[in-house]
């Protein structure tokens, strides 16, 4: 194995957009070993009604979940559907599960309002974890 950091990492992604520039950003990294973990957080409401009904996030899942295979075409793909109040918890404990080397993501824009309200998950994950996490360049940019 080239790099034990991508060896099995898990890759967050929350829209098409994301996880086609998070591929993108990840894909050069890749060696024939490696073992990616994507995920799709279904976040819950934690009580109050949810936005969109559970079969319309499984279908926008599945979208998610295309570009990714599309985009990644070294190493092995696997995706994995969670729900959680908690994105950030639930993306620790699925690398957890899946024995993770490292967690990879590209950070999305967005105010720092926006952030501060909606709560930032890329803080959690640099600074709450137990595992290498690796901030992925956006490949747009290149």
């Amino acid at each position: 194995m080239g790099n034990s950091l991508v060896e099995c990492v898990v890759v967050p992604v929350a829209d098409e957009t994301d996880a086609r520039t998070t591929c993108l950003a990840l894909a050069p990294y890749l060696d024939a070993d490696s073992r990616v973990v994507a995920l799709h957080v279904i976040e819950k409401a934690g009580g109050a009604p949810d936005k969109a009904s559970v079969e319309q996030r499984q279908e926008g899942a599945a979208d998610i979940f295309a570009v990714v295979k599309d985009t990644l075409t070294v190493g092995t793909v696997e995706t994995e559907l969670r729900y959680g109040t908690d994105v950030a918890e639930t993306i620790f404990d699925t690398a957890t599960d899946v024995d993770a080397t490292s967690i990879a993501f590209s950070p999305r824009g967005g105010s720092r309002w926006v952030r501060l309200l909606s709560g930032d998950v890329a803080l959690s994950l640099v600074t709450d974890t137990d595992r290498p996490v690796v901030v992925l360049p956006d490949a747009s940019d290149e």
